[in-house]
């Protein structure tokens, strides 16, 4: 079923449901401890797929934490990346986007892994610094065996599967944010009840940035 694209809208995250923050609490946790005084010692971080529900949040919080943030996206939704606070943009479509690497040379100190495309270790190894970590929240085998095998040689640059992490503190910091406007959510569209199979349609077609929401 063929959609028309809607317009989408960016506002405070407490306007509406605090959905895919639990999933938030690992990049938190990984991230940088996010003190939002900037304080933190700058890091680089890569996020991959940035303009996903995950992405879009994780750019925010790097950011909080003082980060130098580069990001992959497509190109209709470089600007929207760049709004919420990305430093360098990578359209994955770009043979620069398919390496990761930054265009301003910088070796990552961790990487954000939510794009649904795949991404090999190998591309992502060269691009880190000499005790990076890549997240990756695809959670596929291919990473379970990467996991398994760098903690066997012992190697400092190291890949983390995807393990929800529920501690009550880390969603309470998350909601803190939230409430004083420091995290926004991006609204891809908004339907009625009765239009939701056209909603439906419109995520299956993997066509939204941000939150598709259904309303009464």
């Amino acid at each position: 079923m063929a959609v028309p694209r809607p317009t989408r809208t960016i506002r405070p995250t407490g306007t509406f449901i605090l959905a895919g923050l639990q999933q938030l609490n690992l990049t938190l946790l990984f991230l940088l401890k996010v003190r939002v005084d900037g304080t933190n010692e700058q890091k680089n971080i890569l996020i991959t797929g940035a303009s996903g529900n995950v992405g879009l949040y994780a750019i925010q919080l790097a950011k909080l934490g003082n980060a130098h943030v580069t990001v992959t996206c497509g190109d209709r939704n470089i600007e929207l990346v760049k709004s919420l606070g990305a430093d360098e943009v990578l359209d994955y479509k770009t043979p620069e986007g398919e390496n990761v690497k930054s265009p301003s040379g910088r070796k990552y100190d961790f990487v954000i892994h939510s794009s649904s495309k795949a991404i090999l270790w190998s591309v992502f190894e060269p691009n880190l610094s000499s005790n990076g970590k890549v997240i990756d929240l695809t959670a596929n085998l291919s990473c379970f065996f990467t996991f398994v095998l760098k903690k066997l040689t012992f190697s400092k640059k190291t890949l983390v599967p995807l393990i929800i992490n529920g501690k009550g503190e880390n969603l309470d910091f998350l909601v803190k944010l939230v409430k004083e406007g420091k995290l926004k959510t991006v609204i891809d569209s908004t339907y009625i009840l009765s239009k939701a199979e056209d909603a439906w349609a419109w995520r299956l077609d993997g066509c939204n940035t941000g939150k598709i929401i259904v309303e009464h």
